[in-house]
């Protein structure tokens, strides 16, 4: 940005953005997965060398509050913003309360609003936007709020390795956060564009991913488990319904894909695969 400033034509139609992600899944073997998932996906953050996590991440916030946030704009001071940090880990798969934060910090709803607007400007966390269909029920309306670096949100939560990880009571909303970044950085490293979305009812009907094309929707849902159940997929197939879905996928950690007219199961690997397609 700074070295645009020095240029005084406009560049418009003579230059293209490229967004760089951290490492995703189609960038790795299969066996790398879990890798992947605890420690992140930069590069130096422990998925090169597992010693390095989570020291460098915690390094790596430290850095960012105390000089790159407040060089790059960010107007809260460096303790507040890594408390805010620290509480939007907490809140990682939940719905986003701009009010219930702002209490915890002192701070008005529209304070923690701009503040999340620049974090999400410089790609730390993710909002995604409910969808809204016309069903007869109680939508659930407020976005939900992820990290979208599951070494980052590991390391302020501070865990350090894949046992502590599977002994947290909010591991379905690593998972969760973790297949949703991996599903929607692949998209964007394949050049796919697609507006994404969540979807729940105010009875607990939920979709993890509504992937809208424009021309069809996809309904996703993320589950933990490499045994998926049948009422798992009826509740899919109600919830897909409720959208008028083309197609219903179930992304857990099954061995094998299994495919079948609107159906999708599979697992993390095969579905950025098929992404790729």
């Amino acid at each position: 940005p700074a070295l645009m400033k020095n240029v005084s034509e406009s560049l418009a139609g003579r230059i293209a953005l490229v967004y760089m992600t951290p490492f995703i899944l189609p960038e790795f073997d299969a066996g790398r997965m879990d890798d992947l998932w605890l420690c992140g996906g930069y590069p130096d953050g422990g998925i090169s060398n597992a010693g390095l996590f989570p020291l460098w991440q915690k390094n790596y916030l430290e850095m960012l509050t105390t000089r790159d946030l407040p060089n790059w704009g960010m107007p809260a001071k460096p303790q507040q913003t890594i408390r805010l940090l620290a509480m939007l880990a907490a809140c990682h798969g939940q719905a986003f309360n701009a009010s219930g934060l702002g209490a915890s910090l002192s701070l008005d709803y529209k304070t923690i609003q701009s503040y999340c607007d620049f974090l999400e400007g410089v790609f730390l966390i993710r909002r995604l936007a409910p969808y809204s269909a016309n069903i007869g029920k109680r939508l659930i309306k407020s976005p939900k709020i992820y990290w979208r670096d599951s070494g980052l949100l590991h390391s302020l939560l501070n865990v350090n390795n894949m046992d502590q990880l599977y002994n947290q009571p909010w591991l379905g909303h690593s998972w969760e956060g973790f297949i949703i970044e991996q599903t929607l950085s692949t998209l964007a490293a394949a050049g796919k564009m697609v507006t994404p979305y969540f979807f729940r009812t105010g009875d607990g009907y939920e979709l993890d991913i509504v992937l809208d094309w424009g021309s069809e929707l996809w309904a996703i849902e993320i589950k933990l488990t490499s045994d998926p159940s049948t009422e798992m997929i009826s509740k899919l197939h109600k919830t897909a319904d409720m959208i008028n879905a083309s197609k219903r996928i179930l992304i857990c950690r099954i061995a094998e894909m299994i495919e079948n007219k609107n159906l999708l199961v599979t697992n993390a690997v095969d579905w950025t695969k098929i992404l790729q397609t």
